[in-house]
């Protein structure tokens, strides 16, 4: 059973930045694919990107493309997202979340294990 904690959520001007940490305890974690996902108030919970089990492998959103970057330390159990250039669009509670499987994907069906999310607010 793996756990997750997001943290580095909070309030930010447009055109800012902020990195998101992904804290993973339990289970084999260096195994464990991990994507981000968002979602905002009234809106459906969307795919941001996701890292294979190695960090060799990423995938991103169309629209969050060269202005995220997800990127992973096994040895500290942790996966980041790093958003620059956010925009008020990119307000959402962002959640972080594992599979089983070592290779990672977009379908929230996929995954088998949910952080409980932070808070992400961008001003315009």
């Amino acid at each position: 059973q793996v756990q997750l904690v997001e943290s580095g959520g909070g309030l930010v001007q447009a055109g800012g930045s902020l990195r998101l940490s992904c804290a993973a305890s339990g289970g084999t974690f260096s195994s464990n694919a991990v994507g981000w996902f968002r979602q905002a108030p009234g809106k459906e919970r969307e795919f941001v990107a996701s890292i294979d089990w190695s960090g060799h492998s990423t995938y991103y959103a169309d629209s969050m493309k060269g202005r995220f970057t997800i990127s992973r330390d096994n040895a500290k159990n942790t996966v980041y997202l790093q958003m620059n250039s956010l925009k008020a669009e990119d307000t959402a509670v962002y959640y972080c979340a594992a599979e089983r499987s070592p290779y990672g994907g977009s379908r929230i069906m996929q995954y088998d294990y949910w952080g409980q999310g932070t808070q992400v607010t961008v001003s315009s």
